[in-house]
């Protein structure tokens, strides 16, 4: 009897229990609800979409991969392949040069029918890329891409082929000029300036990696400023991710607006990871003397020059200066030897510029005026002076 009465009395203590649990859920209902929702936005990794145009960034993407295809299509036709040619000399011209029974007069009048009738056949072989800066056929690229070339070919993204001449080059940026000419109109690429560029924002860059014509990688803009890589001598790179392989050097690198932000140079390694690009700012002021003028034409003192490090500013007993560059080597008949300047000098301004480093020293340097009178705030024998130079010339 006791235990028919305790088995129901917490029989009805478990219906009791779940009558409040049910009264407490709907009216908690909503909040629940709520609750519910909170959690599926919290925790968008668990949800699971029945199509991929129902995800909330679809949109996004989308927009992202318009501005890939729309930049592909403007500035793709721009972008040209560069091929270096050799001249295929005939084998029965060399059988018949090594023919001692024929004499040297008929084997020059030979020699000048094939030449001169018989059409010459060359093969070719991709180096780079390069860009149309202007319908009158004026080609932008790497200058260590036509380095040591005499017969360049130019072939366009409609499959013509040109042979280009060289205008100029300039090896301490790495750039050069070509052109061609054409009776028809050219594709040719537009350059805007006044855009910013960061670290972290897309860019594009195209080309013919690995003779692979009109190739498109895309990637980030990994850092800014780089210099001391040793490829120039003149160097402020655009470092960026997005893929840049032999014969991707002479291509542009473009932002999302399809502006041109950089001229691809190298990478640094294969299956590094990362590349280099000249800026445009850079790259548009150096073509316009070169295809004024064939050359560059830049300031020059004529001297040697190391950046300076804690142990040398010891090692000269010099304490109170942080920043400087020791002069090496002065020139014999030099702007430098002529403006009094000195072996073991040590540079700390420029111009009322402060100089860190020999990269930034050169900057300046390059970037003076000819004739220019600058002053050089150097430090001799542990005695601060003040000598004035004129800046002389350097044509590259």
């Amino acid at each position: 009897m006791y235990s028919y009465s305790k088995y129901c009395y917490y029989s009805l203590k478990v219906v009791l229990g779940l009558i409040f649990i049910t009264v407490l859920f709907f009216f908690y209902e909503e909040k629940f609800n709520l609750l519910n929702k909170f959690l599926d936005i919290t925790n968008t990794k668990d949800i699971i979409y029945s199509n991929s145009i129902d995800h909330p960034q679809y949109d996004l993407i989308i927009d992202l991969q318009s501005a890939f295809i729309r930049n592909a299509k403007n500035v793709g036709p721009t972008v040209v392949n560069i091929s270096k040619v050799k001249e295929i000399i005939s084998t029965n011209l060399e059988e018949f040069s090594s023919n001692n029974k024929y004499n040297y007069g008929w084997l020059v009048l030979k020699k000048w029918i094939d030449n001169n009738f018989r059409g010459k056949q060359f093969i070719s072989e991709s180096i780079g890329s390069g860009i149309i800066i202007n319908n009158n056929g004026y080609i932008l690229t790497n200058y260590h891409v036509i380095k040591n070339h005499k017969k360049i070919l130019i072939r366009l993204s409609d499959s013509r082929d040109f042979f280009a001449r060289i205008i100029g080059f300039d090896s301490n940026t790495d750039l050069a000029v070509l052109k061609i000419n054409s009776f028809r109109n050219l594709p040719h690429a537009t350059f805007q300036t006044s855009h910013n560029i960061n670290v972290g924002q897309w860019v594009m860059a195209i080309g013919s990696p690995y003779g692979l014509e009109g190739s498109v990688s895309v990637g980030i803009i990994s850092g800014m400023g780089k210099s001391n890589s040793g490829m120039t001598i003149d160097e402020n790179f655009i470092q960026t991710d997005a893929s840049i392989n032999p014969g991707n050097s002479g291509g542009p690198l473009i932002d999302l607006n399809g502006n041109i932000i950089g001229l691809n140079t190298t990478a640094v390694g294969v299956g590094s990871g990362f590349g280099f690009a000249i800026p445009i700012t850079r790259v548009l002021r150096i073509v316009e003397e070169l295809i004024d003028n064939g050359y560059v034409e830049r300031g020059w003192l004529g001297i040697g020059v190391q950046t300076m490090t804690p142990a040398l500013f010891t090692a000269l007993d010099v304490t109170n200066i942080k920043n400087g560059i020791l002069i090496n080597m002065v020139g014999p008949n030099t702007p430098a030897e002529m403006g009094g300047m000195k072996q073991g000098d040590i540079v700390t301004q420029f111009d009322g510029k402060y100089v860190h480093d020999t990269t930034s020293f050169q900057r300046m340097v390059y970037e003076s005026q000819v004739g220019k009178i600058v002053a050089l705030n150097i430090i001799r024998g542990g005695s601060k002076k003040i000598i004035h130079i004129e800046i002389g010339r350097l044509t590259s």
